[in-house]
């Protein structure tokens, strides 16, 4: 079923509206999130979202709006489950530090010592070590085939950047990664990478389980997130996956290239459901607004019962400066997020402090501990719900006007 535009707008609006959340305790924000939202499904820029604002560890704000899939004429609901991609890392950078407690790996372990064949060198051959702690901090001296040319290196090595590529293993994609000379000796620099994937391995190691079930057993069992997993847990509720368009955005195909610049980024829709792929731990969960906003809402308030608070205020702190500045200037980057270091740089709302990320599918949240605040923004359109005017409109939304 494929409606006309007017009337897959008017319909949107229309489902929106009656799924936004009867009880707002504060009517003020819910007009402003409502705007937000309204507007850019009218504009056609997203297709559809879900929106959940905690403060004080209660929920003051939630709305599904738009569609799960357009085509079906199948609406957003508040328990529809998508494709997380890196809202993975602070997820698994949870269980790294669990681990750590525990007494299962140090963040000074050097990758070698988990991983004995996985010793990438610089170009003028050296072979520098790689420790956790770079790792978790994006400073290991790797890098992303998305973040390159389209023939770069780890294009021509034929590394999966954890989001297409449905059968290959974890062992072929650390070989590829591996033979591609590193960007730069491992903690001097800063660059968004398959860190997170090449952790995952070491946890596996380290915890004597795969990386699903020690997710499971260390981070969403005990927060009883129910559908949030490296494998869908109930498909009838998966979203349909979009790509920004004109004149509305475009549904994705099974495997969907998105060219930006030099940049390409590769998508298969079937990666989740192939046993053969390897679990990404930058970019491999599915889950939903709500298990999103509870994990990340329970580590502002300490992180009981997944972690101590000396382990989530390490991951809360800045350990890089200002050289990681993906999410502008101003920010820093701690253990599975971006970290605010100068809001007034930053031209932010948002508290000294604040925790930021996103996901390549659609997605957006934040934390900011000083105002008590947890928004996660899922959408179902890449790139407007991860990077474009939708995200800084949804969270502006979450603070009063100046």
């Amino acid at each position: 079923m494929d409606l006309p535009n007017k009337g897959l707008v008017a319909l949107a609006a229309t489902l929106g509206a009656s799924l936004a959340s009867a009880a707002t305790p504060d009517e003020e924000l819910g007009r402003r999130m409502d705007t937000a939202i309204e507007r850019a499904i009218d504009q056609q820029r997203i297709v559809g979202t879900v929106v959940v604002v905690m403060r004080d560890g209660q929920v003051v704000y939630q709305r599904a709006a738009g569609f799960a899939d357009r085509e079906a004429a199948r609406p957003m609901t508040g328990d529809t489950i998508l494709r997380l991609a890196s809202i993975t890392k602070p997820m698994v950078s949870a269980v790294a530090m669990r681990l750590v407690e525990q007494g299962k790996l140090s963040l000074d372990d050097t990758v070698s010592q988990w991983l004995p064949d996985f010793r990438p060198r610089l170009a003028d051959g050296t072979q520098p070590p790689i420790t956790l702690k770079q790792l978790l901090t994006h400073t290991a001296g790797l890098s992303y085939g998305f973040l390159e040319a389209e023939h770069g290196a780890y294009r021509t090595a034929g590394v999966s950047d954890g989001l297409a590529e449905p059968g290959m293993s974890l062992e072929d994609n650390l070989k590829r990664i591996a033979s591609v000379p590193l960007s730069y000796p491992p903690g001097t620099q800063w660059c968004y990478s398959l860190a997170l994937d090449v952790l995952g391995a070491v946890l596996e190691k380290a915890g004597g389980k795969s990386l699903p079930v020690l997710t499971e057993e260390l981070v969403t069992g005990p927060l009883a997130m129910n559908d949030t997993g490296f494998s869908v847990k109930d498909p009838a509720r998966l979203g349909a996956a979009y790509r920004d368009d004109r004149p509305r955005p475009s549904r994705m195909q099974d495997e969907t290239t998105i060219k930006v610049g030099e940049s390409t980024t590769l998508f298969s829709l079937q990666r989740i459901f192939d046993p053969r792929a390897y679990p990404s731990g930058g970019a491999g969960m599915a889950g939903t607004a709500s298990d999103v906003a509870r994990f990340l809402d329970t580590l502002r308030q300490g992180g009981g019962p997944v972690l101590s608070a000396p382990s989530v205020q390490a991951m809360m702190t800045d350990q890089v400066g200002a050289q990681a500045q993906t999410q502008g200037p101003g920010w820093g980057f701690g253990y599975g997020w971006a970290v605010l270091d100068d809001p007034a740089l930053a031209g932010t709302p948002q508290s000294r402090g604040t925790l930021q990320w996103g996901g390549v599918y659609g997605h957006s949240w934040f934390v900011d501990p000083q105002a008590r605040l947890t928004l996660v923004a899922l959408t179902n359109t890449a790139f407007e719900g991860m990077s474009g005017a939708f995200t800084r409109e949804i969270r502006d939304a979450a603070y009063p006007a100046p």
